[in-house]
C-alpha cells in the first residue's frame, strides 16, 4: 500500500480492520493531526450514512479525528476530484463508489479525474442492495402493479434517484427496459431530498440503497 497517490474508500463490506491498521504501521505516527473523509454526496443518504460510521468507529477504536466532509454534486466528481487534488499525503480520503469510479467515466464526456490513475484503494467498506420504495399510502403495492400502470400511461410516473449516473438511476433505466416501461427520472442531489419529496407526492417512487431508505 502506497501513500504516493490520492487515497480512496470504496464498495463491498470487508478489509476495513486490516487495511487501516497497515496503513498506519507503513506510515509510523500517522495521523498526527485530523483526517479529511470526503463524501461526495449530500447528509442524509447512504453514502453519507455509511461514512459516519466508518468515521465514528475508527475515531473510537484508533483515537483518530476523522472528520466528514459532505461535497455533493454530478454524481460524486465533484467530492471525488476533490481528493485528487488535494495533497497526497494520506490526510485526505474520499468515499468511492461504484457511480463515481465505474460507472460516470462511460457517461461523461470528460472526468475532471482518472479513477484508475488518481487514488489508492485502502478498503471495501459497504455492499448494499439497491431497493425501490414507494410511500406508504401509494397505489401500488407490488412491482406488478408499478409496471401495469406504467404501461397503461408510459412516462407519467416519476421515478426519483440520488443523482444521473447513479446505481438508483441506472436500476431505473434497467427496469424500464426489462419490463418494456416507460418511467420519468427525477434526478436529486442526493438521497435525503429525494426521500423527502417521494414522503410529500412530488415523485411516485425512489430507487435507492437500504441504508438511505432503512428509517
Amino acid at each position: 500500500m502506497t501513500m504516493r497517490r490520492r487515497h480512496l474508500l470504496g464498495g463491498a463490506a470487508a478489509a476495513l480492520a486490516t487495511a487501516f491498521p497497515a496503513l498506519a504501521l507503513a506510515q509510523g505516527e500517522w495521523p498526527q493531526r485530523p483526517v479529511r473523509l470526503v463524501v461526495p454526496f449530500p447528509p442524509g443518504g447512504g453514502t453519507d450514512a455509511t461514512s459516519r460510521l466508518v468515521a465514528d468507529r475508527l475515531n473510537i477504536a484508533m483515537g483518530w479525528t476523522m472528520v466528514i466532509d459532505n461535497k455533493p454534486g454530478a454524481g460524486g466528481n465533484i467530492g471525488l476530484d476533490a481528493v485528487a487534488k488535494a495533497a497526497p499525503d494520506g490526510y485526505t480520503i474520499g468515499m468511492g463508489q461504484a457511480a463515481n469510479l465505474a460507472i460516470n467515466p462511460s457517461l461523461y464526456a470528460k472526468m475532471p479525474f482518472d479513477a484508475l490513475k488518481d487514488f489508492t484503494p485502502i478498503a471495501s467498506v459497504a455492499l448494499q442492495p439497491v431497493v425501490l420504495t414507494v410511500r406508504r399510502d401509494s397505489p401500488f403495492k407490488n412491482l406488478q402493479d408499478f409496471i401495469k400502470a406504467a404501461k397503461a400511461r408510459p412516462g407519467t410516473y416519476g421515478i426519483a434517484q440520488a443523482g444521473n449516473g447513479t446505481v438508483g438511476h441506472l436500476a431505473g433505466e434497467m427496469l424500464a427496459r426489462r419490463a418494456g416501461i416507460e418511467v420519468l427520472q427525477v434526478p436529486y442531489k442526493g438521497a435525503n431530498t429525494a426521500l423527502t419529496d417521494l414522503m410529500g407526492g412530488q415523485v411516485d417512487l425512489y430507487f435507492g440503497n437500504t441504508v438511505s431508505v432503512m428509517s
